[in-house]
């Protein structure tokens, strides 16, 4: 009888340690193939129409940016400050945006629409000679910085710099030409 008992209670550790593999499996995302958030509309605003896609020119203290419309293509103009800043070529550059959510764990960054985004991601050149960079944007207003819903809209990006990479961040804006 003790045989027994001895692989009963075997039988039921090797099921629990199964179950228990499996679950984790569930709530990792099962090895995160695809893309998480391919809906304009996710994470923030399931409910409601997406805005139009920035359209003009853009007109900042630090350069322009002349959006296409098409909500993927932008010429950016910034001045040598902000390019090397941000890492990006300085002059005038064809390059891709994409705006991104806050850090959304386990995926990361994701993208958005841009009236709920907490960054900008902005990839300038193809291949070898591109550059990226990710830039904090939302609202400054009464001695504070604020991201996410309505702080972006379709007349004002404000790119929240650190210029002298110390934390100490300065509201740049980006205001849409007439």
């Amino acid at each position: 009888m003790k045989h027994n008992r001895n692989k009963s209670a075997i039988v039921i550790r090797l099921l629990a340690a199964v179950l228990l593999f499996a679950l984790s499996g569930l709530f990792m995302g099962c090895g995160g193939k695809g893309e998480p958030f391919t809906d304009k509309n996710m994470p923030y605003e399931p409910d409601t129409p997406a805005p139009e896609a920035h359209k003009g020119v853009f007109v900042s203290d630090h350069g322009t940016m002349t959006f296409s419309g098409d909500g993927k293509g932008v010429v950016i103009n910034f001045d040598k400050e902000l390019s090397e800043c941000l890492g990006l070529p300085d002059g005038e550059n064809e390059a891709e945006y994409v705006f991104m959510s806050g850090y959304l764990p386990p995926h990361g960054n994701v993208p958005v629409r841009y009236d709920v985004a907490h960054a900008l991601l902005i990839t300038a050149g193809q291949g070898d000679s591109s550059a990226s960079a990710m830039i904090d944007i939302g609202e400054y207003k009464d001695g504070s910085f604020y991201t996410g819903t309505n702080c972006t809209t379709a007349d004002r990006i404000t790119f929240f710099i650190d210029w002298k990479d110390n934390g100490d961040k300065e509201a740049v804006d980006f205001l849409k030409q007439s």
